[in-house]
Order: structure tokens, then C-alpha cells, then sequence
């Protein structure tokens, strides 16, 4: 007997339905489970960010630019695939909350409510996995180009303008929340990871900013130039803008405003256009 072949997954109104009940529970969901499962997440993500560092590490020159980034992309989708897959609250994926929202299904005070908690435990559960890389020295590995990297990575970052972070920010989020969205049309763990690779590699190898990501890329960096001068002097890089004044004025701030535009704006609301406005199940 011939086996059957059939594509199981859910149509994209189906998507929306499933996106806007998710969005219900979330908002609802008491305060410490939402933060510890915020917490989580932020590791995750810093997971994924300290993979993508290693990767990145050593390839200047051996690859074509696209190939490095296409494969520091896809290290990094680690930690997105670890959020979706485990179990975890993570503050960009969130934004999308606002399609229940929109329907009138959660209070305003609730999405802020969420999307505060969450953001908490995502940069706590980051900035943990930044004390406990750097007292691992993990980035004085190969001769010390991990930690070269982490540096250079950071200081990258703190150098953005910030009209140019907040709009790099808008995309990366585009990015995430499609990703997100595609999702929703799993079925089985295969599926979820599937519909995470591609649009999370997009956005690593285009240079494009996540918040929770850089509560790691940053603060690492900080710290190994705060209490390892003496690397930090050995590596030869300027690092006179790597500030925590520049991490969170320059950085964090505009990239997180534009996280929300592009997730809630570009993703959910136009999906919540099309397939929900007007409409009741």
C-alpha cells in the first residue's frame, strides 16, 4: 500500500487565530513564571550570541564575507530555537502580543505589563550568562581571537548612530517576528526549527540589531575591557566609545524602540489587518 503524503501545517488564518490565543495567555500569565521564563530566554539568546562569536572568530579572510556571516547566522539561531522549542519568554517575540491586542482581547496595561517583565528577565538572564562566560575566560581561547572578537563585536555596536540603530533595529525585528509567525504553522519540532533558520540567519548576516541579543554582545565586551586590561591592551583595538553610556544610550534604547515598530508594527498589526480585523472566531 503507496504511504499517503500530505503537508500538515496551519493555513495563515489559522496562524493568526493560534497567534492572537497565545498572545491571550501570555498577557495573562502571572508575574513569576512570565520572569523566570523571561530569564531563560535572555540566556538563551546569550547562548546563541556566545556561539555566534566563536563561529565568527578566525574567518576574516578564510571565506567569502556572505558565507562567514550566513554561518555566524546560523549558529546564532541557537538561541531562538532553544526559546521556541524549551519554553521561554522572549521580549522581541512578544511584540506580537499586540494582535490579541488589537482585538480587544488584552488591556494595554497588560501588553506593557508583559512586555516589561519580560525585557527584565530577558537582560537579566543575559547579563548572568555574561558574568559566568567571562569567569569561564572562554574568550582567551585561540590564543585569545575569541575575546579579539567579542571586542570587536562590541565595539561595533556602541559606535552606531542612533538613528541607524533604532532603524537597524525596525528590521531585525521584521526578522524575529516572522520567524515567530512561521511558527505558528508547525506541527512538530522539526517544523519549528525549519520556519527559525532562515529569517533568524537573515537578519545576523545582514547586521541588523536585536536588544536581548546585544544585552549580551555588549556588556561582554564591557566587562572583559573593564577587569581584563590587560587583554584588552594586547588585542590593540581603540576602544574609547565601548562605554556603558553608549551601550544603553546609544544601543540598547533605539534598538529596542525599533524592535517594537518592526515586530508590532510591520508583523503583527498588518497581520492582524488582514486576517482578524472585523472578524470574531
Amino acid at each position: 500500500m503507496a504511504a499517503e503524503f500530505y503537508i500538515d501545517a496551519l493555513l495563515p488564518y489559522e496562524m493568526a487565530r493560534k497567534a492572537e490565543e497565545v498572545g491571550v495567555q501570555k498577557a495573562e500569565s502571572p508575574t513569576t513564571p512570565t520572569f523566570t521564563l523571561g530569564v531563560l530566554a535572555g540566556t538563551f539568546i546569550a547562548l546563541g550570541a556566545m556561539f555566534a562569536t566563536v563561529v565568527a572568530t578566525g574567518t576574516t579572510g578564510a571565506w567569502p564575507f556572505g558565507v562567514t556571516r550566513l554561518l555566524v547566522g546560523f549558529a546564532f539561531c541557537l538561541g531562538l530555537i532553544l526559546v521556541v522549542v524549551g519554553g521561554a519568554e522572549l521580549f522581541t517575540g512578544n511584540n506580537l502580543i499586540i494582535m490579541a491586542w488589537a482585538s480587544r482581547r488584552v488591556t494595554t496595561l497588560s501588553l506593557l505589563r508583559n512586555w516589561t517583565i519580560v525585557y527584565l528577565g530577558n537582560l537579566v538572564g543575559a547579563l548572568s550568562m555574561v558574568i559566568l562566560v567571562f569567569l569561564t575566560r572562554q574568550y582567551t581561547i585561540a590564543g585569545g581571537s575569541v575575546g579579539t572578537t567579542a571586542l570587536t563585536i562590541a565595539n561595533g555596536k556602541a559606535n552606531l548612530g542612533f538613528f541607524q540603530a533604532f532603524a537597524l533595529g525596525i528590521m531585525c525585528n521584521i526578522l524575529v517576528c516572522l520567524a515567530i509567525w512561521a511558527s505558528f504553522s508547525a506541527r512538530s519540532t522539526v517544523d519549528r526549527i525549519a520556519t527559525i533558520l532562515f529569517p533568524i540567519a537573515a537578519f545576523v548576516a545582514a547586521g541588523f540589531e536585536h536588544s536581548v541579543a546585544n544585552m549580551y554582545f555588549i556588556p561582554i565586551g564591557l566587562v572583559i575591557k573593564q577587569f581584563d586590561p590587560a587583554f584588552t591592551a594586547g588585542t590593540g583595538l581603540s576602544l574609547s566609545n565601548l562605554t556603558w553610556g553608549n551601550f544603553l544610550a546609544s544601543n540598547l534604547l533605539p534598538v529596542t524602540i525599533g524592535n517594537i515598530i518592526g515586530g508590532s508594527l510591520f508583523v503583527g498589526v498588518v497581520y492582524w489587518l488582514v486576517f482578524l480585523r472585523g472578524k470574531r472566531a
